[in-house]
């Protein structure tokens, strides 16, 4: 009879234990997810040709809001036609880059008109072939916040911080249901 007691009194224990270590668990999976889920619209479509940019300025608003994460496909410049959004670099020994509206494509000099949306006037130089980068494919509002401080020193320490606090939730999650069995 002592004997059927300690069982009793063990299982009850045990069945604590392990519903603690299914919520640790579910806990460090679910910070691994969600890392995840917010990377993916950085990392996805660089595998399929992409390049992925944080809008910065106003000048292309409405179209581009400030914030947005546009994703930019190659093409060939003499195809892109009057009133798509273009990617370029803002000087050829420049990292900046912009997005603007191609107002005229000007194929025998290899160059583009462009303009942004909100600007009055057209942009002062011509955009050069060599500075093109592609067309705006798709634009995400607010995303490219997110974007920016996931990709910045903060964001990267807080990656690593939920990857270490899932790892660590997972090995506990380990030893409670090990101490049960």
């Amino acid at each position: 009879m002592v004997r059927k007691d300690r069982k009793q009194g063990h299982k009850g224990t045990g069945s604590g234990r392990s519903l603690s270590a299914a919520i640790l668990g579910m806990a460090g999976t679910f910070l691994l997810t969600a890392l995840v889920v917010l990377c993916l619209p950085l990392t996805l479509p660089r595998l399929f040709g992409y390049h992925v940019y944080s809008v910065i300025s106003g000048s292309m608003e409405p179209a581009l809001p400030t914030g947005s994460l546009v994703y930019i496909g190659e093409s060939v410049p003499e195809e892109v036609t009057e009133g798509e959004i273009i990617a370029f670099y803002g000087a050829r020994d420049s990292a900046s880059i912009i997005t603007h509206r191609v107002v005229e494509n000007r194929v025998v000099m290899g160059e583009f008109i462009t303009k942004g949306d909100a600007n009055q006037t057209e942009d002062m130089n011509p955009v050069p072939y060599d500075n093109y980068l592609g067309t705006v494919v798709r634009a995400i509002p607010g995303m490219g916040r997110l974007a920016e401080i996931l990709v910045s020193s903060r964001g990267k320490i807080l990656a690593g911080c939920m990857i270490g606090a899932a790892v660590l939730l997972q090995i506990l999650s380990s030893a409670l249901k090990r101490t049960v069995e």
